[in-house]
């Protein structure tokens, strides 16, 4: 029983990751380098911030306010961001309606990172198809780590290591 019990859990992961690496291969590749040309994103806070030479390892994460999966993990991205402060974190929200839309998700949920206005330009350059996805960036601006779906904040931290 326990034997037959521990190959369903085997076959399940095998499966689950096969998956998800076959929804992640259209994203930008592990090892690739972010252009260095500078985008600058407008922030909710009427900033700019701009998408190049990241001084540490950062978190890009890409969202939808209205994605419900975006809703149950961008607690995990906050407490990463508070819990480490060698770690910068940029949100981008994508597939808004309005600033405002942006705004109430940003409020709901506490955020007190940078949240950039992102753009249907920034959709394509990251290759985003799905929400939430994210990009961990290293100081040289290279891609260390990506993911598209929920991540706890131990796997948002571990991808950053």
């Amino acid at each position: 029983m326990l034997k037959s019990l521990f190959i369903q859990a085997v076959v399940f992961l095998a499966i689950f990751q096969a998956l998800t690496m076959f929804r992640e291969s259209d994203m930008l590749s592990t090892g690739e380098q972010i252009t260095p040309q500078t985008v600058s994103l407008e922030t909710l806070d009427d900033k700019t911030i701009e998408l190049a030479n990241f001084k540490k390892t950062t978190i890009i994460y890409f969202f939808a306010p209205w994605c419900q999966i975006c809703h149950i993990s961008i607690s995990n991205l906050q407490e990463t961001y508070e819990k480490n402060q060698q770690i910068n974190v940029i949100a981008i929200a994508l597939d808004y309606v309005d600033k405002k839309e942006v705004f109430d998700f940003s409020s709901q949920h506490q955020l007190t990172f940078p949240i950039a206005l992102g753009t249907e330009q920034i959709k394509h350059q990251f290759k985003i198809e799905g929400y939430p996805s994210y990009y961990v960036i290293d100081d040289k601006n290279t891609v260390i780590a990506k993911s598209m779906g929920y991540s706890s904040e131990i796997g948002l931290f571990l991808r950053t290591l």
